[in-house]
C-alpha cells in the first residue's frame, strides 16, 4: 500500500471515530455542573423572585402545591405537588429537578406522558432555574437538606 493509500485509509478511519464520538455527546442531555447552594443568599434571593413569578400560581406561594396532589384529575394529569418537605421534590436528586424544570416531565418519563407542568426551556436561564432550586432547598429542615445530599451523591456515584 502506498503512503497516499495509508493516510487515506487513517483520516477515514478518524473520521468514522470523530464521528461517532459526536454523535454519542450529542445525545446526551446538555446538562450544566450542579449549582443547588442553599448557603448562598444571592442566589436564594433570584430563586425566590422566580419562584413567585414562574412557579407560585401553581406550587403555590408557600411551596404546598395543589389541594390532594397525589391523586389523578378529571384529565388524567396531577396536580402540582408540594416543594416543601412534605412532597417528594427533595427525592430527587439535583440533576433530575433540573432537567424536569428545564424541559418538561415528558423527558423523564416519555414524550406520551402529559402533565400541566411546562418545560422552562427559552423560558428561564439555566442559572434562574439553579435558583429556584436553591430556594427550595432553603426552606427544608436540615434533616432534609441532609438527607437530599445523600440522594445527590448517591446520583453522582452511579452516573460516573
Amino acid at each position: 500500500m502506498s503512503g497516499r493509500s495509508t493516510r487515506i485509509i487513517v483520516a477515514v478511519v478518524l473520521a468514522v471515530v470523530l464521528g461517532v464520538a459526536w454523535f454519542v455527546v450529542d445525545q446526551r442531555d446538555d446538562v450544566p455542573a450542579p449549582l443547588v447552594n442553599s448557603g448562598n443568599v444571592e442566589l436564594v434571593a433570584l430563586g425566590r423572585n422566580v419562584y413567585t413569578e414562574s412557579c407560585a400560581s401553581c406550587h403555590g406561594a408557600f411551596l404546598k402545591g395543589e389541594a390532594d396532589w397525589q391523586v389523578r384529575k378529571s384529565d388524567g394529569r396531577l396536580p402540582a405537588p408540594p416543594h416543601d418537605e412534605t412532597g417528594h421534590t427533595w427525592h430527587h436528586d439535583e440533576q433530575t429537578l433540573f432537567v424536569l424544570t428545564k424541559y418538561g416531565p415528558s423527558k423523564l418519563i416519555g414524550g406520551a406522558y402529559e402533565s400541566d407542568m411546562p418545560a422552562f426551556d427559552g423560558i428561564l436561564t439555566d442559572e434562574e432555574i439553579w435558583a429556584v432550586l436553591a430556594f427550595i432547598k432553603s426552606t427544608w429542615p436540615t434533616e432534609i437538606q441532609e438527607r437530599w445530599e445523600q440522594i445527590n451523591m448517591r446520583a453522582q456515584q452511579q452516573s460516573r
